[in-house]
């Protein structure tokens, strides 16, 4: 049974998360919002970044949460922020201005740069720079990338530029991509640690440990920094875990597992990974471009690494870790948690990481066969005495929910799901994601697809849940 009294309290325990909105309407869900000079400083699932503040139409103090991110926020949310380029406060403040920005400035310095000499060309490339950066802030992680690609078209040796498309790639989970950028990079600067930094991110989404340690342990040696550290650490708890795994592989994944686990557990579970990829390819029309990690461990080292609440019963952090201490065969519970898991990877993928936490876990849940049966009574009943969660609280982080708040919000997600795909089918759902990938807020991918807002998608939730199932 879902606790029904004091759910917002129990979930405003967590944090506080602030909202900056800007000039043209955008708004920005972060921690830490701190006004320092001409700059408004905040904390997001990209690390720490900046606005002018001249943008900025004010802050609100919102109500609690925690820093968002996504339950699937794979090694793309390592805690690393971007490279910093060297400031050009003339040159941001034309190609930024009233919450936009000034694509005629942006056409006149590039028109100067063709014609122009070295000077013409750094401050075209400083302008798409800041242009850049301001759609990463906003959370536009398509157009952040191909205006930091245009800047490199006018400083193609500058290795700031370099790192912050390889940082572009990293957070869209595009590891390989990252690494052309980064071997042009440390070239030109091979004793730069953000290089080393940046280049450990990379392998470590490729689940390269050994190359991952080494470049960050290569970062350290250069310049101490406590991202890096963090960063260090948690791969060297996954290596030292699978020091003495074995390994298999198939088309779409790569398997490690503990040596007395069975080997024939291991292929059941990649051909049931395989045929659940099939299922969700097509669902979701989407297919991811990488090889996925899955590891199977014992319960013990699945809670030393993993360091999640005791309600979780497995995770996707990039790569799918599920315990199976004492498991010889798969079971159709372990099949079905497989296909929760995998869905938050083709989920993230397909969104570049910005898919909210909800969305995620009510996909998730759909695909592997959940329904609202059971839960529709107590969700109702939670909605009607106003108690129920507002999904634009929980869009982040939920692994400091304690159970009975978890254990509502996954139905909760899941109804709301549930509604969108039997109201108008699973292209719908495929429209909201790659409207969010794009860099559309999921509230405003939702009122574009479906034409409502966050408020009537849970009033007609709560009506579906009445009419199929009460």
């Amino acid at each position: 049974m879902v606790a029904t009294i004091g759910l917002i309290s129990v979930l405003a325990s967590v944090g506080r998360a602030d909202t900056i909105v800007l000039k043209n309407g955008k708004r920005i869900v972060a921690l830490s919002v701190v006004e320092d000079g001409d700059k408004v400083r905040y904390e997001t699932a990209a690390g720490q970044l900046s606005l002018p503040k001249s943008i900025v139409d004010h802050i609100e103090r919102g109500p609690t949460g925690v820093m968002p991110d996504s339950p699937a926020a794979n090694a793309a949310s390592l805690a690393i922020a971007p490279p910093v380029f060297e400031s050009n406060a003339e040159v941001e403040k034309a190609t930024v201005h009233d919450g936009s920005i000034d694509r005629n400035y942006l056409s006149l310095v590039e028109s100067e740069a063709r014609s122009g000499g070295p000077k013409a060309n750094a401050r075209a490339a400083r302008a798409l720079h800041a242009a850049s950066q301001f759609e990463l802030a906003s959370g536009d992680m398509e157009h952040a990338l191909n205006d930091e690609r245009s800047a490199l078209n006018y400083l193609p040796d500058e290795p700031m530029i370099l790192m912050n498309v390889a940082y572009l790639h990293l957070k869209r989970s595009e590891y390989k991509a990252s690494m052309e950028y980064l071997e042009r990079a440390r070239r030109v600067a091979p004793d730069d640690p953000e290089v080393a930094k940046l280049e450990g991110w990379a392998y470590y989404g490729m689940v390269k440990l050994d190359q991952a340690v080494a470049e960050w342990k290569r970062a350290l040696a250069i310049a101490p920094d406590p991202e890096v550290e963090a960063a260090l650490a948690k791969a060297e708890r996954d290596r030292r875990e699978e020091q003495s795994y074995r390994e298999n592989e198939s088309i779409h994944f790569t398997l490690h597992y503990d040596g007395s686990a069975e080997p024939e557990l291991a292929k059941e579970m990649l051909r049931a990974l395989e045929m659940h990829f099939g299922a969700i390819e097509s669902e979701l029309n989407y297919t991811p471009p990488d090889s996925i990690s899955v590891v199977l461990y014992t319960q013990q080292a699945f809670a030393d690494i993993t360091r999640a609440p005791s309600w979780v019963g497995a995770l996707n952090d990039g790569r799918i870790r599920v315990p199976v201490q004492g498991l010889t065969s798969l079971t159709p519970d372990l099949s079905r948690i497989l296909k929760h898991e995998l869905t938050h990877s083709f989920v993230q993928q397909k969104t570049h990481g910005r898919a909210p936490v909800w969305l995620h876990e009510g996909i998730a849940q759909w695909t592997e066969g959940q329904r609202s049966r059971d839960n529709a009574a107590v969700l109702v009943q939670v909605y009607n005495e106003k108690q129920a969660l507002p999904l634009g609280q929980m869009e982040s982080s939920w692994m400091q929910l304690p159970t009975s708040v978890a254990n509502y919000a996954y139905a909760w997600a899941l109804a709301n799901v549930e509604y969108i795909v039997q109201a108008d089918g699973m292209g719908d759902m495929e429209r909201i994601l790659n409207l969010i990938g794009e860099g559309s807020s999921t509230e405003a991918a939702i009122q574009e697809v479906l034409h409502l807002s966050y408020n009537d998608l849970e009033k007609e939730t709560v009506n579906y849940l009445r009419k199929t199932y009460m």
